[in-house]
């Protein structure tokens, strides 16, 4: 069974930075693409990032395109989340997830939340204005 920890979330104030992590169990991490999504009171789970099993693809909303970087580290089974210029509407739980199949880079479903069968319980991110 495939176990997601994220952490790193916190209160930051606008324009500063936080960096998510999200910690993998297992050996398969890096067969797998991932994503960041998150998900503010009253609104739909959104795909914020997402990153190809070798990490050579990636994919960024237009609301963070500038501003976050995803990345992962396979030897350490990690994924990575550097937020930059937060915003107040960049406010939200943000959920680590793992693709539903292996080796597989998704070009337009990466944002759906269907790709993904594995989730973490996510990490509250609260920008202050």
């Amino acid at each position: 069974q495939v176990q997601l920890v994220e952490s790193g979330g916190g209160l930051v104030q606008a324009g500063g930075s936080l960096r998510l992590s999200c910690a993998a169990s297992g050996r398969t991490f890096s067969t797998y693409s991932m994503g960041w999504f998150r998900q503010a009171p009253g609104k739909e789970r959104e795909v914020v990032a997402a990153i190809s099993w070798s990490g050579r693809s990636i994919k960024y909303a237009d609301s963070v395109q500038g501003r976050f970087a995803i990345s992962r580290d396979n030897a350490k089974s990690t994924m990575y989340l550097q937020m930059d210029s937060l915003k107040p509407e960049d406010t939200a739980v943000y959920y680590c997830s793992r693709d539903s199949s292996a080796l597989i880079w998704r070009i337009s479903d990466y944002s759906s939340h269907r790709s993904y069968n594995y989730w973490g319980r996510g990490t509250q991110v609260t920008v202050s204005s």
